[in-house]
């Protein structure tokens, strides 16, 4: 009865902390400031090693813009990402070039949404997660902290 009890605590709350994504406490600042500066700052557990590999190749021509890195930091924040890279069996294929919207875990947590909402000028597309998810840049992406604009007709 003693490990019923916790057993059954965490798994209450398990569905509540899967959608908790903060920054690693190693998040390097260069990751903060560069990759930041553009779009929020994503958690890297939301692609695989292998999506941040292939993403970081083309920083040249990344979604129409120039983010080129100097070797150094580009290598810190590839190291980063790598080391707290999601599992494939969780997030599925992200497509060609990597996108986080196109993962398998991502469609399934937005298979509500209607498309013509990632088209609305406020939300822009589905990269732009603070649009709708309050706590995005402290990385909390749950159902609770959640405010979806009102779509305009």
């Amino acid at each position: 009865m003693k490990k019923l009890i916790p057993t059954l605590l965490l798994t209450i709350t398990l569905p509540a902390l899967a959608d908790r994504m903060p920054l690693p406490s190693d998040t390097p600042a260069s990751y903060r400031a560069e990759c930041g500066s553009c779009h929020l700052a994503y958690p890297p557990s939301l692609l695989t090693a292998g999506d941040w590999r292939r993403l970081l190749t083309g920083l040249e021509n990344h979604f129409g813009s120039d983010a080129n890195l100097g070797s150094g930091e580009k290598e810190a924040i590839a190291a980063f990402l790598v080391r707290h890279a999601g599992r494939s069996s969780r997030l599925g294929d992200a497509g060609n070039p990597p996108r986080i919207s196109q993962t398998a875990r991502f469609v399934r947590k937005h298979r509500e949404v209607p498309a013509s909402f990632w088209h609305d000028p406020r939300v822009k597309s589905a990269a732009n997660c603070e649009a709708c998810h309050r706590g995005a840049a402290n990385g909390h992406f749950g159902e609770h902290d959640i405010a979806i604009p009102e779509l305009r007709e």
